[in-house]
């Protein structure tokens, strides 16, 4: 049995050049190790904590009534995740590869409002992002789009990381496997990327990759 530590945990802005967010002061759990593919949380589970990415990469997705799985969003080390508006989770959390989580609390009658604003503030527009990129009609569109945001939340770097399958783009992005598996070959024979390995690209033209997703 761990002893809970208390711990910050800083949540992202929401406009360039504002303040540094609010910080989130609870009782922070030790790291929780879960391997991939593991249940994190489930929908319809109480809510009420904030959990942390330390390490790894987690998928935020819903099943459908005919059985699809349709993924809202993917969360990275240093990424923050579980904010919910009531008291129940309306998605599931699951670890893409061996991911270590850890968890804050609030001090119990605590009124964390005004701290977890930002956080809020942040989905919305991450979701809002999201809403355009399926909205739409070309692959090329949706897999660039998804490429630059990857980049970004990965420091702007040449070289991205992917921790995500294929399958698991193609629910973020709603399309099939074969049609994401296409389309990074069609990016890498027209030069604009390099395929390093499965979950590893390089950026190789930028400029066109942005154009492709605008």
């Amino acid at each position: 049995m761990y002893a809970q530590a208390s711990a910050k945990i800083a949540l992202p802005s929401y406009l360039p050049n504002q303040s540094p967010a609010p910080v989130f002061e609870g009782q922070a759990t030790p790291v929780s190790f879960f391997t991939a593919g593991a249940e994190i949380y489930a929908q319809g589970e109480k809510a009420g904590a904030l959990y942390q990415v330390e390490f790894g990469a987690v998928r935020i997705y819903r099943l459908l009534a005919d059985g699809r799985r349709q993924i809202s969003a993917f969360h990275l080390a240093g990424e923050t995740f579980g904010f919910e508006a009531d008291a129940i989770h309306h998605f599931f959390a699951e670890a893409i590869n061996a991911t270590g989580v850890r968890v804050f609390r609030a001090p119990s009658g605590t009124d964390m409002s005004r701290q977890l604003l930002p956080l809020a503030l942040k989905g919305l527009t991450r979701a809002q992002e999201h809403l355009l990129v399926l909205g739409r009609q070309n692959a090329i569109e949706r897999v660039a789009a998804f490429l630059v945001e990857m980049s970004e939340r990965q420091g702007g770097l040449r070289q991205v990381e992917l921790p995500m399958s294929r399958n698991d783009i193609g629910d973020y992005l709603g399309l099939t496997i074969e049609t994401v598996s296409r389309v990074f070959t069609r990016l890498k024979e027209k030069g604009v990327i390099r395929l390093l390995s499965l979950r590893s690209i390089e950026i190789l033209k930028r400029d066109t990759l942005l154009a492709m997703g605008e």
